[in-house]
């Protein structure tokens, strides 16, 4: 079968170069039949599981839907070329040939397609190298943005923040985190921009950057249906029990379902959130003697005081 599949790619590389021939009676190359060929013998080196074979007449077909100048057609083969280096294992050679298919997809004026391909190459390198899998992400979401399709572009950016998070680099996620925040205010998605204050306050708060944390709170009161909400108050409580070390009320609201069941990347910044100069998640009633049940009430009543006090 692999033996058919190669003789009939040769076959088709074949009549390629025939059509790229010239005579009296025919003036120029025909570029788009030689690609058409060189397609085809890509797919059957590609059916053949001869990879390189199929990278290669995927290129010479880009080169020929370039040379007719229908550089969307290029693109795409170039994409393909690019998977095809992606199914040898060679990744980042793979993530620059969609690259440069996203350049070309942009100069035909298909910004939608480019992005989506930025996608798709994240998603590829995400597993071996977050870094790029990042860069690629804000590259994608930034061509959505300039074509005003902001709900893709936050989904994105949401995408690249995560990975940051990922990658403890705190400053960077706290700024994208705070740009599709934006965005999903700008397309009045107020849940959502909800969600993300949580995520600020966790980053800012690993930061131990306080007052950043309290400020987004703050901020959110401007958003309608978050004053009272779950968030709000979980997110006041929160910061209280961070401001007063009280170890018990962070703990709580860091292991509450609101933040348990977060995206898995913002559900670690909070199990593992530590007060300062406090034990992390150790509970100030673990902390208590024995035969101490009698102070455990009043350590209750001491915290129904301050419970909700700033919301």
């Amino acid at each position: 079968m692999a033996a058919q599949k190669i003789n009939e790619a040769h076959e088709h590389i074949a009549k390629a170069e025939k059509c790229l021939k010239t005579s009296l009676t025919k003036w120029k190359p025909d570029y788009d039949s030689a690609a058409s060929e060189y397609a085809k013998a890509a797919v059957c080196f590609k059916n053949a599981k001869q990879f390189d074979s199929a990278k290669d007449a995927y290129l010479k077909e880009a080169e020929y839907h370039t040379e007719n100048k229908t550089l969307f057609h290029a693109a795409k083969a170039i994409e393909q070329a690019g998977m095809m280096m992606k199914e040898q294992k060679k990744m980042p050679e793979a993530i620059q040939m969609i690259e440069k298919a996203c350049m070309m997809y942009m100069e035909n004026g298909t910004p939608d397609t480019a992005a989506m391909a930025l996608d798709r190459a994240g998603k590829l390198i995400e597993p071996i190298n977050l870094d790029k899998a990042v860069d690629l992400y804000q590259k994608a979401a930034g061509v959505f943005e300039n074509e005003d399709r902001l709900r893709q572009a936050a989904e994105l950016l949401g995408k690249a923040s995560r990975l940051l998070v990922r990658l403890r680099r705190l400053d960077d996620a706290a700024v994208a985190l705070q740009k599709e925040k934006n965005m999903y205010k700008e397309i009045e998605n107020y849940p959502m921009c909800f969600k993300k204050t949580t995520a600020q306050v966790l980053i800012h708060l690993h930061r131990a950057d306080y007052v950043a944390a309290d400020k987004c709170v703050r901020e959110s009161y401007s958003l309608p249906g978050y004053s009272g909400s779950e968030d709000s108050v979980a997110m006041e409580t929160l910061l209280q029990g961070y401001d007063e070390q009280d170890e018990d009320q962070v703990y709580r609201i860091c292991n509450s379902p609101l933040l348990k069941y977060m995206d898995n990347d913002y559900a670690k910044l909070a199990i593992s959130l530590r007060v300062p100069g406090g034990g992390g998640k150790k509970k100030k009633a673990a902390a208590a003697p024995p035969g101490g049940a009698s102070g455990a009430p009043a350590a209750a009543d001491e915290e129904d005081d301050y419970e909700g006090g700033l919301c």
